[in-house]
């Protein structure tokens, strides 16, 4: 049997599509309003449950070729040459017409860009408030170089949630990430808390690139001794035939041992699964991170 044949997708990852009028009338004002999603970008496998029914996307701003190349990634790579100052406005505009009670946006990273992208991630922010009051927003930004200044551009701006993703674990990110490292990584996410204590954090890690158990648990680890909230746990899925192969399809029992791990580790959400994503059920995790403040705060008060 070949390698290929024993890796073919377990039952679990199949995917019930789902085009109904929400699904379609998203698409059709995302191609409207020239904005793009990293649901489509990065060919994600909830698109039609978080279009047609939860009616939630995830932004990708600052256009859409990234300056990486990213061993595990979709979203096209290349030299960008889009700026678009007026993006911020269509995408909060686009926050109003769909209604969201939650908004996530990403973007490529823009090495090019001497703030990373920081100051247009802080007026999308901005301008989806101004607009949108009691929406939460949550920014998931590429580590901007590990400029401090740029960090602070965007905390300043005060989303409701920073989420920055480590991808994997420490020995296999020079293999899979493209410029970006497991320390600098880290230390974006505790810098990010630092400047804004009561701003929740929030990281997320593939599985199934090779890593091992012990690796996840460290990864887990060095999360928690960043101070980092929330935590993703997803399944790692083959792109295209030049990104890496999958090593390891994982059950979903094994998803659920490690977020009940994760959570013993003191994460005040861990969302885990073969089909979990960075973005997926944010809407919910914003929920548990302010339920999981407030308790701390109330044990404190009890304490004093």
């Amino acid at each position: 049997m070949s390698k290929k044949e024993v890796q073919r997708k377990p039952e679990w990852l199949k995917i019930k599509l789902n085009t109904n009028e929400n699904y379609t009338g998203l698409k059709k004002m995302m191609r409207e309003k020239n904005l793009h999603t990293v649901c489509e970008e990065a060919r994600c496998p909830n698109i039609h449950e978080c279009w047609a029914v939860r009616r939630t996307a995830t932004f990708m701003i600052l256009g859409d070729v990234c300056t990486r190349a990213c061993r595990f990634c979709a979203v096209k790579t290349g030299l960008p040459t889009e700026l678009d100052w007026q993006e911020p406005e269509r995408v909060a505009d686009s926050v109003e017409l769909m209604n969201l009670k939650h908004a996530v946006v990403t973007a490529v990273a823009r090495d090019d860009l001497k703030d990373g992208g920081a100051a247009i991630f802080a007026e999308t922010v901005k301008a989806i408030r101004k607009k949108n009051p009691f929406t939460s927003i949550e920014v998931l930004p590429s580590d901007m170089g590990g400029v401090e200044e740029n960090l602070k551009t965007l905390m300043d701006a005060r989303p409701d949630i920073l989420n920055h993703n480590i991808e994997t674990v420490k020995r296999l990110t020079p293999r899979i990430r493209a410029r970006a490292t497991y320390e600098r990584s880290l230390e974006f996410l505790r810098r990010a808390k630092e400047m804004q204590p009561d701003i929740p954090t929030k990281s997320s890690i593939m599985v199934g690139l090779g890593e091992t158990k012990e690796e996840l648990i460290e990864a887990m680890d060095d999360l928690r001794a960043n101070n980092v909230d929330i935590l993703t746990l997803g399944q790692y899925l083959q792109p295209s035939k030049k990104h890496l192969d999958v090593q390891k399809y994982y059950h979903p029992d094994e998803f659920a041992e490690l977020r009940e791990i994760a959570l013993k580790k003191g994460f005040s959400h861990c969302e885990a699964g073969p089909l979990v994503r960075s973005s997926y059920h944010a809407d919910e995790q914003v929920n548990s991170a302010a339920k999981h403040r407030q308790e701390l705060a109330e044990q404190e008060a009890q304490q004093a």
